[in-house]
């Protein structure tokens, strides 16, 4: 019979670091957050061959005497729970587990300095082992230096990527925590080369831009919203200002960087009717909120936090996120296509390409369609086909608003005043400051979604009833957690009612969806609720529904406007939330500024 016995402090710190060190990421983050929690206001870093030859980091914190510094260097020793308190954890670390982590899988030297001290003391450990202790040179603060990562552990070592890939992980770490902290200054050598480099006393948004992309000062909205002792805010990009990936998705909560599901599905749902599926937002939110409605505890890399309330999480930041958006208005990133610029010539010197494909270029309209866009010869889904015999005549149609005279030299409104059509479907409009140039399709798709919802916000959505009641067999806990939001799915077009331990009876459904699948359609959103707590899927079913039947709806590419009809589109626009953007996220308009038109002609 195998004998149970204690393992060896080695070991045991080999097994904790198999948790908090992955690979020299791992390792920096800790020691960044470490040199956070001890009051630093400058952090230096330095890396070598991407943190896998070495790791340093340099602060100008409190401090730590020598006992402290052996202390610091034991398991689960920390000053960051002075009451045992671990539902009030204010500080970035607070298990006590990442300096002896990383000292027991590399050689690790700590040098520190309390300001009123005189002297440094150094300590230097050896994959768990004391090498050498004494005094130190140093300004008041600590710098740690990592060296050696796995070299007693050459199965981790193995699985590390190239310098490169491990680079990109470390830099990705320090840009979050620079974001999350904009009251620090941060540097960042790589092999001698300074990467980056922001002082301290920044704003949030204004970190954020120096370190994201700039290009969100001006593509981007304020969010600040609050909502009891709630708080979001940070700056989000438009929606036409997007990203092929999430990596440019920032999420913090109280000012900790984390990788959250709930978070990024909040994101997605906020964005979802103007983005395409393949499309990511760009931004930075940071989240606070009571320390004991947050559990930070979930993990020891501890980016992963459980809320106590994640329905109300969820819409507070689905919520906060619209307001914001519909708040800009008929803005859109204007940053034509360089290769669709670059067609525009002084001269004719060859054969240009054809105009309408220049101008799809503008709005990213050539090559594949995203995901879910309907546009002229595509196919719809099911839930689409339920609005077959919805009439185009029941769209209102445009507007007769009073517009500008075409021949008025005074030009009033921001979208200016139309000049004429190209290739059937951009508009040319001429505004004080420029050339503007509007995709008819997509920009009266967004118009009619937007009314579409209005008329729907308020009161109860339209349903149709089923003429035999259909019964969906469920697990019970899929059930409960219907059961508990009847009122709500009500209110949606859904009607359902508890039909013994292990069923529910479905009566009526969405009008929109009457024709889809009943069994299917209550499934997912029961799927939806045992992973988001909130009944959104359904919702943002009804979009894509409302969306479909406003591309349908919608003027079609192709289609002669008077230039009446083309200025009331205009006018339009710019009294309609979020027309800056269709939605698929591509933009309904852009702007060529007089200088752009200048420097084309060779005037500048």
């Amino acid at each position: 019979m195998p004998e149970i016995r204690r393992l060896p402090d080695t070991l045991i710190n080999r097994i904790a670091a198999g948790e908090v060190v992955e690979r020299p990421a791992s390792a920096l983050k800790e020691l960044v957050e470490n040199a956070i929690d001890a009051g630093a206001a400058r952090i230096a870093v330095r890396l070598t061959a991407g943190g896998l030859d070495g790791i340093e980091v340099t602060d100008d914190g409190c401090g730590m005497t020598p006992d402290e510094i052996a202390l610091a260097l034991e398991r689960h020793a920390t000053s960051k729970l002075p009451d045992e308190d671990i539902a009030q954890v204010k500080t970035l670390g607070f298990r006590g587990e990442a300096l002896p982590s990383i000292a027991s899988v590399s050689q690790l030297t700590l040098e520190s300095r309390p300001r009123e001290a005189g002297d440094g003391w150094r300590r230097i450990v050896d994959h768990g082992q004391l090498v050498s202790e004494g005094p130190a040179a140093l300004p008041p603060g600590t710098r740690i230096r990592v060296e050696q990562l796995f070299a007693l552990v050459p199965a981790r070592r193995k699985f590390l990527r190239s310098v490169r890939a491990e680079y990109a992980a470390c830099l990705d770490v320090v840009r979050r925590l620079a974001m999350a902290r904009p009251e620090i200054g941060f540097t960042l050598e790589h092999d001698g080369r300074r990467v980056l480099a922001v002082q301290g006393g920044d704003d949030a948004p204004g970190r954020v831009a120096r370190i994201v992309a700039r290009e969100l000062a001006e593509d981007g909205v304020i969010v600040d919203v609050s909502r009891g002792a709630a708080r979001l805010y940070g700056v989000a990009g438009l929606p036409t200002f997007n990203r092929g990936v999430a990596d440019h998705q920032y999420l913090f909560v109280n000012g900790r960087p984390v990788k959250d599901r709930l978070l990024v599905g909040a994101v997605r749902g906020a964005y979802a009717e103007m983005l395409a599926r393949d499309r990511h937002a760009v931004l930075a939110l940071f989240l606070e909120i009571a320390p004991e409605e947050v559990d930070v505890n979930v993990h020891p890399a501890k980016t992963e936090v459980r809320f106590r309330d994640p329905q109300f999480v969820r819409g507070f930041i689905v919520g906060g996120l619209r307001h914001a958006l519909d708040g800009a208005g008929q803005k859109a990133a204007q940053s034509p296509a360089v290769s669709a610029m670059a067609h525009w010539q002084s001269e004719p010197i060859a054969p240009l390409a054809q105009p309408g494909r220049q101008l799809e270029s503008l709005f990213a309209r050539t090559g594949s369609a995203p995901s879910g866009y309907y546009g002229e010869g595509s196919r719809v889904s099911e839930a689409g086909l339920a609005w077959r015999g919805y009439e185009a005549e029941q769209l209102a149609p445009l507007g007769r608003a009073e517009v500008a005279d075409a021949s008025a030299p005074d030009i009033e409104h921001p979208l200016g005043v139309a000049r004429g059509q190209v290739a059937g479907t951009y508009i040319i409009a001429e505004a004080a400051d420029g050339l503007v140039i509007v995709d008819q399709h997509a920009a009266h798709e967004r118009i009619v979604l937007e009314r579409l919802r209005a008329a729907g916000e308020g009161a109860q959505a339209g349903s149709q009833a089923l003429l035999l009641p259909e019964v969906v067999e469920l697990e019970e806990p899929a059930c409960d957690r219907l059961e508990e939001q009847l009122e709500v799915l009500a209110r949606h077009g859904l009607s359902l009612e508890r039909f013994g331990p292990a069923a529910m009876l479905v009566r009526a459904v969405p009008a929109a969806l009457a024709k889809g699948d009943v069994q299917a359609l209550v499934r997912d959103i029961a799927d939806d609720l045992a992973q988001s707590g909130d009944a959104l899927l359904l919702g943002e079913r009804l979009d894509h529904v409302l969306a479909t039947m406003a591309c349908h709806g919608s003027v079609r590419a192709g289609r002669a406007l008077a230039v009446a009809e083309m200025n009331a589109l205009l006018r339009e626009m710019e009294r309609t939330p979020r027309s800056g953007q269709c939605n698929h996220g591509r933009p309904t308009w852009v702007k060529l500024a007089h200088g752009d038109i200048e420097r084309l002609f060779g005037r500048r």
